[in-house]
């Protein structure tokens, strides 16, 4: 018997031709950055597509179709559309069978209970630090306090655990490490220069995975797309709308 062996039409880029690529909109923030790092890590293709926060993008009608809660990240992926970085990183390793817990109950209930410690806890306290400390219109010491206080605590969690294990799950590499790795290695702006260095455990997990080459390509693909780089009011306007109902 002869075999006819079809093979996949692909373009030039290399994806198969009539294959939809998923979509990746994304700013060079703390949370699409995890989703960078799983799809670089992954192997996935994938097109980036820019949103520039400081710009207003995030506020468009067509954006906020995709994500009515207007930000960043999404991903389309095909018929299917993800919000929220967390979500996104979770849907991801259950599709692609990667980066995730032991297939077993307990490292299953570790690995949501983690994940979304760092959703409700690290992301929230850390963006309202860097709020209160560098953008909002007064410097209120109780919000500083109170915020800074809550990274530290949180941050402070996630180095103890790290001093019993090598990641955030035990042994291995995982969704929530990449999780943890998009505010963490932004602790300067969070809690000032001398913070990472105060959490050994999270630094060493911090420079692992910085050195790893898939992270690399995640924090270089900021270099894809020209975001706004300045701080004027139009930005602040975009950024922080409920300071300017009036």
């Amino acid at each position: 018997m002869d075999w006819i062996i079809f093979l996949p039409v692909r373009n030039n880029n290399g994806a198969v031709r009539g294959k939809k690529m998923l979509k990746f909109y994304y700013s060079t923030a703390p949370n699409p950055m995890k989703v960078a790092l799983f799809l670089e890590e992954a192997g996935l293709e994938y097109e980036a597509i820019p949103v520039d926060t400081r710009a207003g993008d995030q506020h468009q009608a067509t954006f906020k179709a995709v994500n009515p809660n207007a930000k960043v990240p999404v991903i389309i992926d095909g018929d299917v559309t993800v919000f929220d970085s967390n979500g996104i990183l979770l849907y991801l390793g259950e599709k692609t069978g990667k980066f995730l817990a032991p297939d077993n109950p307990a490292a299953r209930g570790e690995l949501l209970s983690w994940l979304m410690f760092v959703a409700t806890g690290i992301g929230p306290y850390s963006g309202q630090a860097v709020h209160f400390q560098h953008h909002a219109p007064e410097k209120l010491p109780y919000a500083i306090n109170r915020y800074r206080f809550e990274a530290q605590r949180h941050y402070g969690i996630l180095d103890a655990r790290l001093g019993e294990r090598p990641y955030l799950l035990g042994d291995s590499y995982s969704i929530v490490d990449m999780a943890a790795w998009g505010w963490a290695r932004l602790l300067p702006v969070v809690l000032g220069d001398d913070a990472l260095p105060a959490l050994p455990n999270l630094k060493r997990l911090v420079d692992e995975i910085n050195a790893r080459p898939a992270a690399e390509r995640a924090i270089a693909i900021k270099d894809r797309h020209a975001f706004k780089t300045e701080m004027d009011e139009a930005v602040l306007r975009n950024m922080f709308p409920g300071n300017y109902q009036n």
